[in-house]
């Protein structure tokens, strides 16, 4: 891909001091330096209250996605719980327009779920929406297994993909397959942009990290994240990792 759908981020005017945002780490440097992005797969990382899921949930409602998730198309509103920092954001777009795009929202998936049954329900004469997306209603499949569906199924290449946390509902496994899926989309001319905890996923070859922290954002290899770096150490030495902790096991 010559050009990316999605250049840079930033804050030109400050937000408030009031505002619970104006203490978000991410904010923070957005409001003093600006993101800018360089790979077709950007991935943003940091502890819980960084940002990182504020940040991808501003920019998918500035390139006007539905703020519970979905394509553009999506129009429900289950709760009004998004932050207005998309009010705040500038977004340096590329000259091409990407054909395809979707914002998975972990927490709010299944209500995207239950928006395509109603209108399948509803009916409109045309295709069912759910034939988009594999022909099965996702709320009959796992967890897992509808956000796999929607990768493969509705992703049709070309697009700007926007995920905040997509590993909350895959296993080990699911999570090398999604990233088998990005492989090919990436291959299309699509474009990712992920908020994550998964050390797995981070992994994605030539993906550009963005790690989030109190002091803050700095671009990183896998190997050098603090999620990457804790699971190593865990999974070397459960036992030790256990007992440093203080959690009592019975033998």
């Amino acid at each position: 891909m010559r050009d990316l759908y999605i250049r840079s981020m930033s804050l030109p005017e400050p937000i408030p001091r009031e505002n619970y945002l104006a203490n978000l780490p991410v904010v923070k440097y957005l409001s003093e330096k600006g993101i800018e992005l360089h790979k077709q797969v950007t991935f943003f990382v940091g502890e819980n209250g960084s940002g990182k899921s504020t940040l991808v949930e501003a920019l998918a409602i500035s390139q006007g996605f539905n703020p519970e998730g979905g394509t553009k198309n999506f129009r429900f509103s289950t709760e009004a719980s998004h932050s207005e920092l998309y009010d705040y954001l500038r977004v340096a777009r590329g000259v091409i327009r990407p054909r395809d795009g979707f914002f998975l929202r972990a927490e709010s998936f299944y209500n995207v779920a239950s928006n395509i049954d109603q209108l399948d329900r509803e009916g409109g004469g045309g295709m069912p929406i759910i034939a988009s997306y594999g022909g099965v209603s996702l709320h009959r499949q796992s967890h897992g297994e509808s956000f796999l569906s929607l990768v493969e199924n509705r992703f049709g290449g070309k697009g700007l993909y926007i995920l905040d946390e997509p590993e909350a509902a895959l296993s080990p496994r699911g999570v090398i397959r999604l990233m088998q899926n990005m492989d090919d989309l990436v291959q299309d001319d699509s474009q990712f942009i992920i908020a994550t905890h998964s050390p797995m996923l981070l992994t994605f070859p030539g993906a550009e990290i963005y790690q989030i922290k109190e002091d803050g954002i700095e671009s990183v290899r896998f190997q050098d994240t603090d999620h990457y770096r804790t699971t190593v150490r865990f999974l070397q030495n459960p036992e030790s990792a256990i007992e440093d902790i203080g959690l009592i096991h019975n033998s």
